[in-house]
């Protein structure tokens, strides 16, 4: 077994090793979603490992590209997401061969630390590679009454012009700066990439001067949840921005919003606490106390649209 990196002629192989290894139960694996995901990313294309055997493709690992900001200083991650071992060559420590080269890799590359939502099969194999757990994910749960109509507006809709969008942006960017905590940078193509044109999940999306809201629905046993995966709003948006959340709840059937971002606009009736996954860590090239920041996720200002799995 060798291991290299991947290039754009292995796609096909590498999907046929995704979807012997999962299956198409847990996401569609087509090239447009391969590409959208670790080529199209504006944080750059991801680092992509292949095991390698007998000329065929046995394990694939990818962590994608990502940033946060803390301040004026950036810092540059991966997203540890796709991995699979075909079921014919598992046993070999494929996925612990892959990752640990991958570390190596990301570690000469100047990067600074890796990120991710693991689930609870695949965390005890992350913590043996020198993962840390940071914490469950805070998540705001509002309850709603979807039968009760608001004031009819398009809710679906993209009408501002993109300098609007990127004044949002730089405005929400600068605030964040001034509260010295790790947060995603925001901007006009990084939106775009991230919800219009993704192809893995239609969101709601309504922007105006003042508001961006990007949302899907969850559907669980008994309820539909809405999901607030982005929330910019200045002050003298709030109220449109309920009645546009107000109005999905009501298209949709929804009787509960979830979101990382406060909207104390929205509700009285909410509840907060670590209803999210397990976010985890890994050190590259930080300092001691920039990791122990990391660790601490009341150093981050975050979205679900920034932490959740796609």
């Amino acid at each position: 077994m060798h291991i290299r990196e991947a290039e754009e002629k292995d796609i096909p192989e590498i999907l046929r090793v995704l979807k012997a290894s999962l299956g198409e139960t847990s996401s569609k694996k087509t090239e447009d979603i391969w590409r959208y995901k670790h080529l199209d990313n504006p944080f750059g294309k991801s680092l992509v490992l292949l095991a390698i055997e007998d000329d065929n493709i046995i394990g694939v690992r990818a962590f994608m590209k990502w940033q946060w900001k803390k301040k004026d200083e950036t810092f540059f991650c991966f997203r540890a997401v796709d991995t699979a071992t075909h079921p014919n060559h598992q046993g070999k420590g494929v996925f612990k061969k892959l990752t640990l080269e991958a570390i190596q890799r990301a570690k000469l590359a100047k990067h600074h630390f890796i990120f991710n939502t693991p689930n609870q099969q695949s965390l005890p194999g992350y913590l043996k590679m020198k993962w840390e757990i940071v914490d469950k994910i805070k998540v705001h749960l509002y309850l709603t009454y979807p039968k009760k109509i608001s004031r009819e507006i398009n809710t679906n809709t993209i009408n501002s012009i993109e300098t609007e969008i990127q004044d949002l942006c730089d405005s929400y960017n600068k605030q964040n700066n001034l509260q010295g905590k790790f947060y995603t940078p925001k901007n006009v193509s990084y939106l775009s990439w991230r919800f219009q044109n993704n192809p893995m999940q239609v969101y709601d999306i309504f922007e105006e001067k003042g508001i961006y809201l990007a949302a899907y629905v969850k559907q669980h046993k008994n309820i539909k949840e809405l999901r607030i995966s982005e929330a910019m709003v200045t002050e003298d948006q709030r109220k449109l921005a309920k009645i546009v959340i107000k109005n999905w709840c009501s298209k949709h059937g929804a009787y509960i919003v979830s979101s990382a971002i406060a909207l104390n606009f929205l509700s009285r009736l909410n509840l907060s606490g670590g209803f999210g996954p397990v976010l985890t860590a890994r050190d590259l090239n930080l300092s001691s106390q920039e990791y122990s920041e990391v660790l601490d996720l009341d150093s981050f200002i975050y979205t679900l649209g920034d932490l959740e799995l796609f």
